[in-house]
């Protein structure tokens, strides 16, 4: 696995070794050790989540305020547009994106530590999304910020309004939010 550093502190892309021939392929997608020591830390994954969207869903920016959630994150089938932003008051990256595509077939990786906002944008017919956490999903402290804030200023790969949930719809700009320190 090849770890591959991103413009925010701490947040990283990694690309697996990919072992094909006319059969398929084979890859592997974890190995806690190799992880760690990429990324120079020493995180416990405790859930996996995998999620089917259509073309035009958005998912975001999530985060928890308490039980802050690192991700590791990868398309299985399809295409997305991801986006990550460091919400640490103490980094010096705080408040700034970064976007990237992710697909079954580039089968790249992202990683964020506790601290960020994460979102992502099906740009192909359809996508499935699966995800580790560090920590449990905790509904009570879910926070949303708004996909098109002004200050953000996220260029995503859609032309019109993309479907979003409703909580989503309700999301507040990176001014207004809560951060971590």
């Amino acid at each position: 696995m090849k770890l591959v550093k991103t413009p925010l502190n701490d947040c990283y892309i990694l690309e697996p070794k990919i072992f094909g021939d006319s059969r398929g392929f084979f890859f592997e997608s974890f190995n806690k050790k190799v992880f760690d020591e990429l990324t120079g830390t020493n995180f416990h994954f405790v859930q996996d989540n995998h999620s089917l969207s259509a073309r035009g869903v958005l998912r975001g920016l999530h985060y928890q305020i308490k039980q802050a959630q690192g991700k590791l994150v990868r398309v299985t089938r399809g295409e997305v547009q991801d986006v990550v932003v460091d919400l640490r008051k103490s980094s010096s990256t705080f408040g700034q994106h970064f976007s990237l595509i992710l697909s079954a077939e580039n089968k790249k990786q992202l990683w964020m530590p506790p601290g960020f906002a994460h979102g992502f944008l099906v740009i192909s017919t359809e996508a499935e999304f699966v995800y580790k956490t560090t920590d449990y999903y905790a509904p009570e402290h879910e926070k949303s910020i708004l996909w098109n804030d002004k200050d953000l200023n996220i260029k995503w790969n859609f032309d019109g309004e993309p479907s979003l949930s409703e909580k989503d719809k309700k999301g507040i700009s990176i001014q207004s939010a809560e951060v971590y320190p």
